[in-house]
């Protein structure tokens, strides 16, 4: 005789299936709002935004390295003097630094260093084209 074997869990599920607690919960019926879409591997961060209606400055750590590791050309250009450029991207280097390492919240960041010399030169030529 084969013997039926039900655990807490599932116990507790089917109870609370015939007391009718699943009944008309919000999405029943309907597909995942991301089905058939592309794996995007910061899915949780963006639902969590759109679910929160939380604004960029919420973003985790990490993620706000990212977007200010994108947007670095715009943030140079803004800087008035080269010595600034130098900081703000030698203090964007120690982010990135920190980042690597695990120390900031998020997920992973494995941007490489930003050259400052680089950075300073591409600075001045845009500078120079805006001038002339």
């Amino acid at each position: 005789m084969a013997s039926w074997y039900e655990s807490h869990v599932d116990r507790k599920i089917r109870e609370a299936q015939e007391q009718g607690q699943f009944d008309d919960l919000p999405g029943a019926g309907k597909p995942l709002s991301d089905h058939g879409r592309e794996y995007d591997e910061d899915w949780w961060v963006k639902d969590w935004l759109r679910r929160e209606g939380a604004t960029a400055g919420a973003l985790p750590p990490t993620l706000a390295l990212r977007r200010e590791a994108q947007d670095l050309r715009d943030s140079i250009d803004r800087r008035s003097s080269e010595a600034d450029v130098r900081a703000y991207v030698t203090g964007l280097n120690e982010q990135l630094r920190r980042a690597r390492a695990g120390l900031l919240d998020g997920p992973p960041v494995l941007l490489p260093p930003i050259d400052v010399e680089v950075a300073v030169r591409g600075w001045r030529e845009r500078r120079a084209r805006k001038a002339g």
